[in-house]
């Protein structure tokens, strides 16, 4: 009985017609879904491509044409480029929105990324009594919807007697642009070395001079990332202008970019001068598209910069 037992050699477990292990064909349908997956991801990006591309090409082309060619062949190449359209939109107003827009965003851009920059710097690499209350009230003002807003928000800049004015447009841009600049610098500063601040403190550098010229140059990939969010939130931004911008006293009302271009619609009436209306929305998306282009590669090293340390 001893003599019939036989030990099963590793070339008989390997012999073909035996069950192989089930790692190798794990791996093998993990590999096909991950294939699939990212032909699926692929597939959904250039889908998603040619939704944001094809009508920013179709607003461009219409712009150098003109009414008649529009209607004819919406999707033709101009038959002969004309600036025509360009010049009768900015002739009715477009120059002067584009003027207001700059002014407000030079200083609410400003203002929100400074104000917001030190907020989220001290709040990252300091511990005093109530940090996590006042960063989680910051946190808090994202979630609010600007349209619970207006009313409050609209008594509140009467009562200031800033209607139609700068600088109430200014203060309530960087109010609503701080929570989520505060929220994404708060982030980014706490990846950032503490060797190099307090070697600037062992040198008798001030706690001001050392966030200026120490960590705010390491933070500059984020200032750039979360400065061209707030740019072209606050570019696009449409209901606040409409309910902060209104005439008092018989003067005229200041008008934003996204305004003019609603009240340049609206103006035309049945005349139907799509071609000028084109014209001022490609100027009002040249600024956007040159400013992201610029910063392009900064704004990916700073979304990437707190994974990757």
């Amino acid at each position: 009985m001893a003599a019939d037992m036989t030990q099963t050699s590793p070339e008989a477990e390997a012999a073909p017609g035996r069950s192989r292990p089930a790692g190798g064909d794990r791996s093998r349908r993990f590999a096909e879904s991950g294939a699939t997956l990212n032909v699926f991801g692929t597939g959904f990006l250039i889908l998603w491509g040619l939704l944001v591309l094809v009508p920013v090409l179709w607003v461009v082309l219409g712009a150098f044409k003109d009414t008649g060619e529009l209607n004819g062949s919406a999707w033709s190449w101009p038959h002969e480029w004309s600036i025509d359209s360009f010049r009768r939109a900015w002739s009715t107003g477009i120059s002067t929105y584009l003027k207001d827009t700059v002014i407000v965003m030079v200083f609410s851009v400003s203002l929100t990324m400074l104000f917001g920059g030190m907020a989220a710097y001290v709040l990252s690499r300091f511990q005093f009594r109530g940090n996590r209350f006042i960063y989680y009230l910051f946190v808090s003002g994202v979630m609010l919807p600007v349209y619970l807003a207006l009313v409050p928000l609209f008594f509140q800049v009467s009562k200031l007697h800033m209607l139609n004015t700068y600088q109430g447009l200014v203060l309530v841009y960087v109010a609503f642009s701080m929570p989520f600049t505060v929220f994404f610098l708060h982030a980014f500063f706490r990846t950032l070395p503490s060797a190099v601040y307090e070697a600037a403190l062992i040198d008798g550098a001030s706690h001001t001079r050392a966030f200026f010229q120490v960590m705010l140059p390491m933070a500059k990939p984020g200032l750039i990332s979360v400065g061209i969010f707030n740019i072209l939130g606050q570019w696009n931004q449409y209901l606040l202008p409409v309910v902060l911008m209104q005439s008092q006293h018989g003067e005229d009302a200041h008008q934003m970019l996204s305004q003019g271009l609603v009240t340049l619609m609206v103006n035309q009436g049945y005349s139907g001068d799509y071609p000028a209306l084109f014209a001022g929305m490609t100027i009002a998306m040249i600024p956007v598209l040159v400013v992201y282009l610029s910063f392009q590669r900064q704004v990916q090293a700073g979304l990437t910069a707190g994974t990757l340390k």
